[in-house]
Order: C-alpha cells, then sequence, then structure tokens
C-alpha cells in the first residue's frame, strides 16, 4: 500500500513537472518567437484576405534585418498593420507609370497582379532614413502605407515577419 501511494505521488510529479515545461515553453515560444495576428481590411489582396489569422516570427530579425519583400507586422499606436517592406534604409523608392522603382532601376513584384500594378499611382521620389523602412500594402489602390499616413516605419516597430496563414483552416499555407 505505502509502495502504491509512492509510486502514485512520483507519478503525480512527474506529470506536474510535463505539465509546468509546456507551460513554461509555451509561454517563452509566443513571447519571443510566434505569435499571431489578425488580417483586417483588404489593403493585402489578393496575398492576404481579411480575417485571416497570420502566425508571424518575432524572433527573425533579432539575427537578421528585413528584406524587400517581406510581409511584416507593424506595431502602431492604436493597432498593428500588415504590410510589405519595398523600400529598405538609405533607398531611393519611386513609382512612376505603375512601376517601381528603387534608386532608379525598376523592380519587378510578383506578388501583386497586372490589374493592381496599374492602379499604382505615381509617387515620390523618396529616399528612406537609415534605419527605417517604406511598406505598402499589395492592394495599392486603397492601402494606408508609407505614401499615405503610415509614413516611414523605424526598424523598431517591425515586431515580426509573417509566416503562415493558419485560419481558415482552408486557407493554411505560407505566407513568403
Amino acid at each position: 500500500m505505502v509502495e502504491r501511494e509512492i509510486s502514485l505521488k512520483k507519478e503525480i510529479w512527474e506529470w506536474t513537472k510535463a505539465i509546468l515545461i509546456a507551460v513554461v515553453l509555451a509561454f517563452f515560444l509566443r513571447s519571443y518567437v510566434f505569435a499571431t495576428s489578425i488580417v483586417e481590411g483588404t489593403s493585402m489582396d489578393p496575398t492576404l484576405h481579411n480575417g485571416e489569422r497570420v502566425i508571424f516570427n518575432k524572433a527573425v530579425y533579432l539575427l537578421d534585418e528585413p528584406e524587400r519583400g517581406d510581409i511584416v507586422i507593424i506595431q502602431h499606436p492604436n493597432k498593428n498593420y500588415v504590410k510589405r517592406i519595398i523600400g529598405l534604409p538609405n533607398e531611393t523608392v519611386e513609382f512612376k507609370d505603375h512601376q517601381l522603382y528603387i534608386d532608379g532601376q525598376p523592380v519587378n513584384e510578383p506578388y501583386i497582379s497586372p490589374e493592381q500594378r496599374q492602379e499604382t499611382e505615381d509617387f515620390g521620389p523618396k529616399k528612406v532614413p537609415a534605419d527605417q523602412y517604406f511598406v505598402v500594402g499589395d492592394n495599392r489602390d486603397i492601402s494606408k502605407d508609407s505614401r499615405n499616413g503610415l509614413g516611414d516605419i523605424n526598424e523598431d516597430d517591425i515586431i515580426g515577419r509573417s509566416e503562415f496563414i493558419i485560419f481558415p483552416f482552408d486557407q493554411i499555407s505560407f505566407t513568403r
């Protein structure tokens, strides 16, 4: 009987340790590595749609710099935004005749359709300050972004890179 009680106590202790380790690990991952965000609005159509939930990588920019084409989560005082980086620090961004130019060179943007490209109005040239990024939505016609309200984005305001769509379940896919 005593042996059985000791065995039961050991088993309960092992389960308690396992649950505590899982909770601590989940808290660590959620706080420092991965988190979720909900896409609000249609500014990232057709890449991301209103109501989709994405997992974003919070740790990636601790070891690396944001790159052109990354879909990022931007922390803003009133809400978070999901946008695509197109201009890097110290580059000159310009939209002319529905074409993106970086430092005077045309840039291919395979993530937007020809129809969306035709909706892109002329802008710039605009030099991106050091330690800041120029972001736009893929749905250029309606996006609030660096051209019209968000301005250039400080590197510290970029809280992660979108990696996966996880909801709705029939849309599960990579966002990169």
